[in-house]
C-alpha cells in the first residue's frame, strides 16, 4: 500500500477502516522480519568490546563517558558525566532541573542498589490552591507542576558511594561542550522545534533555547554558557550549592518573583532515597525494577502474567503474543493507576503485586479471543501500583543502569535566571483526588515514569537495559526482554524490532479505562495479524511515533566481552573500548 494513504489516514479512522487498509496490505508490508530464518533485520550490528562501554541517546554523550573510563573513572563516573553532556545535548528530555532513577551492580559487594533520587511537591502547593485556580487536573506548563529537581542530589550520592574521579574532571567534558558549543542532532532537533512552539512564553526559556528566536535546527550549533557557570558551580562547591547556597537561592528568588511555590525550604529538605530493587524471575532470568513511587515494578507484573503462556512458540509478531501482551498490560496499569505512589504517604504492597500467586489469579481474567474493555484493579494484599536513558559498564564489570527527565517536553518551561535549565513539570501526575494514593499534597512525591532495569542470573548481571517513553516504558521492557528470552533476538535487534504501544489505561492522575483503550503499531507488522488484533475487539489506531528508545549492554560472561544496542528510533548510539 502506498505509503502517502497510509499517512493519510486518520488516527481516529473506525475500525472497519483498518480492516480495509490491512486487508490492502501485502505480506511483504510486514518490514523487517525474515519469515524463512525468523530473524529481524537489525539496523546496525551489535557493538562489542572488551573493556567499558556507553550507550546513550546522542553520540557526543556516549564518547565523553569512554573518555571517563579511559582516564581511570568507574561505571557510576561515566554515567554522570554522560548525564550532564546529555543535559546540555538533549534538554527536551532531561537535565538537572529533572530527577534521577539509578540501578547500580557493584562488583565489589556484589550486589545490586537501588536510587530514587525523584523530588518532591513544594510545601506550599495543595489540592486547595491548585482547585481554587479553577483547574479540575495538574496542568504540564507553568509553575504549578514543578517539582523540587532530584538530579543533582542523585549526582552526588552515586558519586560519593561508586565515584572515583573528582567532580570536576567528570563535568568538565559537558562544560567544555557548553562553553564552545556542539551541533544538534536530528531527532533532538524535531523535538526541540516542538517544545519551542510550546513554552516559548515561559520565564527565560526562549532566551535560553530558542537562540534567534527559534529552535536550532539539525547541524547547527548550540551554546549554553548558563548552564556551564552551573556546572563550574557544582563541580567546585558539591550538592549543597544546588540545595543551599547561591543557586538555591538563585531558585528561591526566581518563584517568589514569578507566582511560583518552590522556596529555600522546599531545597534544604532534599533527599535522595536509596532503596532495595524488587525482582522476579522470568523463565530463569532475574528481572529488577524499583520500587514505586516509579512504575517498574508493572513491568514485572506483566512479566509474571505472561510467564504462565508458552510465549515462544506464539513467535514474534503473532496475533497470539500481541493479544496477551496488551491484556497483561491492561491488568497490571490498572494496579498501577491504583497503587503506585509515594510509599512515605501510602502503604503499597509491593510484594503482592509481584507474586507469582497473584500473578496467576489475574491472569483468570484474559479471555484469549477477546479484548477487554473494562478491568478492575486487583487485591494484592489477599495474595501476601520525555526521558533520556544511559548504561554503562566499565572493565571491572561495575554497571549502572540510569534514566533521567524533565518529564514532558523540556518539562514545566520556567528557566531560573542565569542558571540554563528548565525546571521539571512531573508534578503534572498528580491526581487532585484527596483519597487516592497518588494525590497531590505538600513535601510529596509523585508517581513517576522513569524506570531504570536490570537482569541478572545465577546472581550475576547479564543485561542492563532501559526503554524511555512515558507509559511505554514497562511495555518496552517487556518487548524487549521477550524478544531477547522467549524469541532469541540479538542485543540490537531485539531494540529495533517493531514495537506495539497500548493507550488508554486507567491512570494514576484520574482517568479511567472505559472501552478498552488503543493499540497503535509501527511498520513490520504483517496485515493478517492486524485484522486479526481488530476481530478480537482491539481498536487499532496508526501513528509514527511514541515507541520508546532503548539502550541496552549485555555481559557475555563465556568470553568476558561485552554486547551493545542502541535503537535507531534515537540519535544514539553504543561505543566499546
Amino acid at each position: 500500500m502506498n505509503d502517502l494513504l497510509r499517512q493519510a489516514c486518520l488516527m481516529w479512522a473506525p475500525p472497519l477502516v483498518w480492516l480495509i487498509l490491512a486487508a490492502a496490505m501485502t505480506p511483504d508490508e510486514a518490514l523487517g522480519f525474515d519469515r524463512i530464518s525468523g530473524r529481524m533485520d537489525a539496523s546496525r550490528s551489535e557493538v562489542i568490546g572488551r573493556g567499558g562501554m556507553v550507550c546513550a541517546a546522542q553520540p557526543l554523550a556516549a564518547q565523553i563517558g569512554i573518555e571517563i573510563l579511559r582516564k581511570g573513572g568507574s561505571a557510576v563516573d561515566a554515567a554522570i558525566a554522560v548525564n550532564a553532556a546529555l543535559g546540555l545535548m538533549e534538554p527536551v528530555s532531561c537535565g538537572i532541573g529533572g530527577d534521577l532513577f539509578a540501578i547500580v551492580w557493584d562488583a565489589k559487594t556484589q550486589k545490586l542498589y537501588g536510587l530514587n533520587a525523584s523530588g518532591r511537591s513544594p510545601y506550599l502547593l495543595d489540592i486547595g490552591e491548585v482547585t481554587g485556580q479553577g483547574n479540575s487536573a495538574m496542568s504540564y506548563t507553568g509553575m504549578v507542576p514543578i517539582t523540587v529537581p532530584g538530579c543533582v542530589d542523585g549526582w552526588f550520592e552515586l558519586h560519593e558511594k561508586f565515584g572515583r574521579l573528582p567532580m570536576k574532571d567528570i563535568l568538565e567534558p559537558a562544560i567544555r561542550y557548553a562553553e564552545e558549543g556542539f551541533p544538534v542532532t536530528e531527532v533532538i532537533a524535531h523535538y526541540w522545534a516542538l517544545g519551542g512552539k510550546r513554552l516559548e512564553k515561559e520565564p527565560n526559556f526562549a532566551a535560553t533555547y530558542l537562540p534567534g528566536g527559534r529552535a536550532p535546527a539539525k547541524g547547527e550549533i548550540f551554546r549554553n554558557p548558563d548552564l556551564a557557570r552551573t556546572y563550574r558551580a557544582l563541580a567546585k562547591n558539591g550538592r549543597d550549592e544546588f540545595y543551599r547556597g547561591r543557586l538555591a537561592a538563585v531558585m528561591d528568588r526566581f518563584f517568589a518573583a514569578n507566582g511560583g511555590y518552590i522556596r529555600m525550604r522546599d531545597l534544604e529538605d532534599h533527599s535522595s532515597t536509596w532503596v532495595e530493587p524488587v525482582g522476579t524471575d522470568y523463565r530463569g532470568y532475574d528481572v529488577w525494577e524499583l520500587p514505586p513511587n516509579g512504575q517498574g515494578i508493572a513491568a514485572l507484573q506483566i512479566l509474571n502474567i505472561m510467564e504462565g503462556y508458552d510465549v515462544a512458540s506464539m513467535g514474534f509478531g503473532s496475533a497470539e503474543y500481541l493479544h496477551l501482551l496488551i491484556e497483561a498490560k491492561k491488568l497490571a496499569f490498572e494496579d498501577r493507576a491504583r497503587f503506585y505512589a509515594d510509599p512515605e504517604f501510602s502503604d503499597i504492597p509491593v510484594g503482592g503485586l509481584v507474586s507469582k500467586e497473584y500473578a496467576a489469579a489475574r491472569r483468570k481474567l484474559i479471555d484469549p479471543s477477546r479484548a477487554a474493555t473494562r478491568i478492575p484493579p486487583g487485591d494484592p494484599l489477599l495474595e501476601s501500583g520525555e526521558t533520556t536513558y544511559l548504561v554503562v559498564a566499565d572493565s571491572e564489570r561495575n554497571f549502572v543502569s540510569l534514566i533521567q527527565s524533565n518529564y514532558a517536553g523540556f518539562g514545566a518551561g520556567p528557566v531560573p535566571d542565569g542558571l540554563g535549565f528548565c525546571m521539571q513539570n512531573r508534578g503534572a501526575l498528580f491526581n487532585l483526588d484527596p483519597a487516592h494514593p497518588n494525590s497531590l499534597q505538600p513535601h510529596k512525591r509523585p508517581f513517576h515514569t522513569i524506570i531504570p532495569a536490570m537482569v541478572t542470573k545465577d546472581g550475576m548481571p547479564v543485561f542492563a537495559f532501559g526503554v524511555m517513553g512515558g507509559s511505554m516504558q514497562p511495555q518496552g521492557h517487556v518487548q524487549v526482554l521477550c524478544n531477547i528470552i522467549d524469541f532469541g533476538m540479538g542485543i540490537q535487534e531485539a531494540g529495533d524490532a517493531p514495537r506495539i504501544r497500548h493507550s488508554g489505561s486507567s491512570e494514576p492522575t484520574g482517568e479511567v479505562m472505559t472501552d478498552g483503550g488503543s493499540v497503535t503499531y509501527e511498520e513490520g507488522f504483517d496485515a493478517a495479524v492486524i485484522r486479526d488484533l481488530i476481530g478480537r475487539g482491539h481498536r487499532i489506531l496508526r501513528d509514527y511515533g511514541g515507541y520508546g528508545g532503548y539502550q541496552g549492554i549485555w555481559w557475555d560472561r563465556a568470553n568476558d566481552v561485552l554486547i551493545g544496542g542502541s535503537e535507531s528510533r534515537k540519535d544514539g548510539c553504543a561505543i566499546a573500548y
